[in-house]
């Protein structure tokens, strides 16, 4: 009986040996390709291309994934640039989501100095690198399958307009993960990190009031001003804010505000953004906002119309996915700068106006934190609430960086980017790898998923039943 037992012992330790062979082999294969990826992201820093306008980004990622024998669904979900790529057709589904959109009105050069915008667009959250870093991960996990000869499907999801957009939504919507088991996904960061993500639920719309034109001095009897309603609006939501949770947030900026100060403006806009940690109450304070438009309307004898332009769920974490992106992050590890990266971080650094670069941040990994505080939101919240999601960041700004900023432009466009995006693509090739290795895994992952979304769950996008804004960056 020992003898059975130690030999049973001997082949699951010799087909462990086996298994790490291959991840280790597939890993190195990776890492030999840091100049190809590099060279793919890069290429689409440059392209910088908007939300729902990414024609050449994704073009460039499919082609990346078809060559690797990918199968290749483009305009998903109504939305050109929106595409999945799948290789595998039994076994558990995993899907690796990319995004590869940029930002309006940023510098766009590699310089650890501000520039004028000098371009219409800009890689502030490193979405060039998001995008890159997740085919490269799933072509590497689509290698380690065909070596192993592993029963699994690896998708990866191509994913347009994050800024803003509500992209994943759509897709969300649509039921395009309705059949996945786990969804790995990351972030490029200041730091190396894998805590349980924390995103706020927010939902955006564009309120326009229509009044009457009217010289502002011959005859402002006769004119309605669309103005005073934004103002109106404005004036009331402010004070709403002492009456709302501390803890929501709400952003608005006037878009269009009258064209001369001596024509009573018959046309303004204002966008306006709410956020919690909670849908639910991003649904009432939007409520009440929409409210005060109402009354704007009303007091100012003018006409309004709303437009929800996006909405997304809080993000939803999986503790059990997340212990095993923390364990391959940390197994992983971080980088170090050259000399030049160095030279490059010191003056990132003094441009942040602090007194010295913290290379651990790239060096190491944060410490894992079960509660993390949610500053931001993302259009993976949807997807968390339909399928068990886990996500990580990479260091590929200089530490301390903010998103949204010409720093976070400027080292995404350099190699210190690179570096990050490829501790990203080794992490979640380890993860997925782990999960087709042990499905015991998955169905743990499962069971804590419907446990934290709760039995009687409905999912209702925030977006409502809109149509993807398509021309919503023009």
């Amino acid at each position: 009986m020992k003898t059975i037992y130690s030999l049973l012992i001997i082949t699951l330790l010799g087909t462990s040996v086996y298994a790490q062979k291959n991840v280790d082999k597939i890993l190195k294969e990776l890492d030999s390709k840091t100049t190809y990826y590099g060279n793919i992201a890069q290429t689409i820093w440059d392209y910088a291309e908007m939300g729902y306008k990414e024609v050449k980004s994704a073009a460039l990622l499919q082609k990346t994934l078809k060559d690797q024998g990918f199968k290749i669904t483009t305009g998903v979900a109504g939305i050109p640039t929106a595409f999945i790529a799948e290789y595998g057709s039994e076994g558990p589904v995993i899907a690796i989501l990319g995004e590869y959109d940029a930002l309006p009105g940023l510098s766009q050069q590699a310089v650890a100095e501000k520039k004028s915008a000098g371009a219409d667009a800009g890689h502030a959250c490193g979405h060039h690198l998001f995008g890159t870093a997740s085919a490269a991960a799933a072509i590497s996990v689509k290698e380690w399958l065909e070596k192993t000869k592993t029963k699994g499907r690896i998708r990866f999801y191509g994913c347009p307009a994050e800024e803003g957009g509500s992209g994943k939504v759509y897709m969300t919507r649509e039921g395009l993960f309705k059949d996945v088991d786990v969804a790995l996904h990351w972030h490029p960061s200041s730091v190396n990190a894998a805590n349980p993500g924390a995103a706020l639920a927010n939902k955006s719309a564009k309120f326009r009031f229509y009044g009457v034109s009217a010289h502002a001095v011959g005859a402002p009897e006769k004119g309605r001003s669309a103005l005073d309603a934004v103002e109106s609006m404005n004036y009331m939501v402010n004070m709403m804010r002492e009456h709302i949770p501390q803890e929501a947030r709400i952003h608005y900026v006037i878009t269009d505000g009258g064209k001369a100060p001596n024509v009573v403006p018959n046309y303004a806009e204002v966008y306006y953004y709410a956020r919690h940690n909670n849908r639910n109450v991003v649904i009432d304070i939007f409520d009440r906002m929409v409210n005060a438009a109402k009354g704007a309307a009303l007091g100012t004898d003018t006409t309004m119309e709303y437009e929800i332009i996006g909405g997304t769920h809080e993000l939803l974490p999986n503790h059990i996915l997340q212990e095993i992106m923390y364990k391959n992050l940390v197994a992983t590890g971080g980088y170090i700068y050259d000399e030049k990266e160095l030279q490059f971080a010191n003056e990132i650094t003094k441009s942040l106006g602090l007194k010295e670069l913290n290379t651990s941040y790239s060096e190491a990994v944060v410490p894992y934190k079960e509660n993390s505080r949610a500053y931001g939101s993302t259009d993976v919240g949807d997807v968390s609430f339909t399928v068990p999601t886990v996500g990580m960041g990479a260091a590929t700004w200089v530490p301390g960086t903010p998103a949204h900023s010409w720093q976070a432009v400027a080292a995404g466009g350099t190699s210190i980017g690179t570096k990050g995006m490829m501790v990203a693509a080794k992490t979640l090739s380890k993860t997925a790898i782990d999960l087709f290795s042990n499905t015991e895994i998955i169905a743990k992952a499962k069971k804590e998923f419907e446990t934290r979304r709760g039995a009687d769950f409905k999912y209702i996008p925030l977006i409502g039943d809109r149509k993807p804004a398509l021309n919503y960056r023009d």
